[in-house]
């Protein structure tokens, strides 16, 4: 895939930007989803925070993974870093446990976005999403069940988008376009997963061509 290939596969969200400018005009400006540029102290700082939930959870974590845009270099993110922690089941010892480091359970979120073309059943994409705490810098803690389509998925997205910098770029510049054009930041994810479905859809058959499999864990 070339790198026009890479820009153009994310053009059908255009128009979708455009839509959603007019949107803002008419309803006035509220605060802004913030897009930064890639800042070197990521990957440090995920580290601080792998280690305090390593030490909280033990062997209830299978394993623990920088994923999201933080998790690749040079690509422009949100300042908020996103941690995978693969569990063997959703229960109440991993909550109980990050409840003691105050990490606090969003139960309005236990339900990851389904891609086209996925199967299986819907449990499938259930998840348990965490705060951070009070004090310590911006993170999204995300628990996934060891072999589920949502474990894999952030792992996959993360190792393409690494691979091919040139998709990561173009990605890069509609998260930008869309933080600037939101008139409702909470929609920010919403309207995002469809551009983020073309990239995995691709990162599908790059690990097949591949026979990529997940390296070992960060944590």
């Amino acid at each position: 895939m070339n790198r026009a290939d890479n820009i153009g596969m994310l053009a059908p969200m255009a128009e979708l930007i455009r839509a959603w400018r007019e949107t803002r005009r008419e309803q006035g400006d509220r605060e802004m989803i913030q897009i930064v540029p890639y800042r070197n102290a990521w990957p440090g700082e995920f580290r601080e925070i792998a280690s305090t939930l390593r030490v909280a959870l033990g062997g209830r974590a299978l394993r623990i993974d920088h994923i999201g845009s933080t998790s690749v270099p040079k690509l422009d993110a949100k300042d908020i870093i996103d941690v995978q922690i693969t569990v063997p089941a959703l229960d109440e010892g991993v909550t109980s446990a990050l409840a003691t480091i105050g990490y606090e359970l969003d139960d309005r979120l236990r339900r990851d976005h389904r891609p086209p073309g996925a199967f299986g059943p819907e449990s499938d994409w259930e998840k348990r999403y965490f705060r951070e705490p009070a004090g310590q810098r911006p993170a999204n803690v995300h628990v996934r069940v060891a072999g589920r389509p949502n474990q894999r998925y952030p792992l996959l997205f993360r190792d393409y988008l690494r691979a091919h910098p040139a998709t990561a770029e173009a990605y890069a510049r509609l998260k930008r376009r869309l933080a600037g054009g939101l008139a409702d930041p909470t929609t920010y994810p919403d309207v995002k997963d469809p551009a983020v479905d073309l990239i995995y859809l691709a990162a599908e058959e790059w690990a097949a061509a591949t026979g990529w499999q997940p390296g070992p864990p960060d944590a």
